[in-house]
């Protein structure tokens, strides 16, 4: 077709490639899950508190710390479940809660000072060879990858967003 790339996908290979690619997504999805179970175990603590604890960190990292009502969002829990696993994770020394904002009503958390360096300790070998693995591929590579991922999160967003699930079939 005229204006389109002379790369683009042909039709009868789209839903091979999407398989494909949701394959590879859903295969990276387990294994960070267990990436993340490894540093609960090494730190003594339940799967969900160290993955609030790494949500947290790479908010900080971003220079976008959350709150806990984000936190909550982003793991799935109530708020008050989010408050419990932030009780937990303060009194082991992990987390810090504090008021920054105008608003002092607005919570941010931040991790401690004990806990950055040996998550740094944790994670230094996976992010040693993340980038290893990066400078293999050329800019216009990873930016049409970054690209695909950012389109791919906007359309799932958008999806959870716009519709409802309707009622679960019967069960047999």
């Amino acid at each position: 077709m005229e204006g389109e790339p002379a790369d683009r996908v042909a039709d009868g290979d789209v839903v091979d490639r999407s398989v494909r690619l949701l394959d590879g997504l859903r295969a990276f999805g387990a294994l960070y899950t267990d990436f993340t179970g490894r540093f609960a175990t090494w730190l003594g603590l339940h799967s969900t508190d160290a993955t609030a604890l790494v949500e947290i960190l790479y908010a900080e990292d971003k220079g976008a710390p959350l709150s806990p009502t984000r936190l909550s969002e982003r793991l799935g829990l109530t708020t008050g479940a989010t408050t419990n696993l932030l009780n937990r994770l303060e009194k082991l020394g992990h987390v810090v809660r504090t008021r920054e904002h105008a608003d002092r009503r607005i919570v941010t958390l931040r991790s401690s000072r004990e806990i950055e360096e040996p998550a740094r300790d944790f994670f230094g070998p996976l992010n040693a060879r993340l980038q290893t693995l990066v400078a293999q591929y050329e800019p216009g590579q990873l930016a049409g990858f970054e690209d695909f991922l950012h389109r791919l999160r906007d359309t799932m967003d958008d999806l959870l967003a716009d519709e409802e699930p309707g009622p679960a079939p019967p069960r047999p």
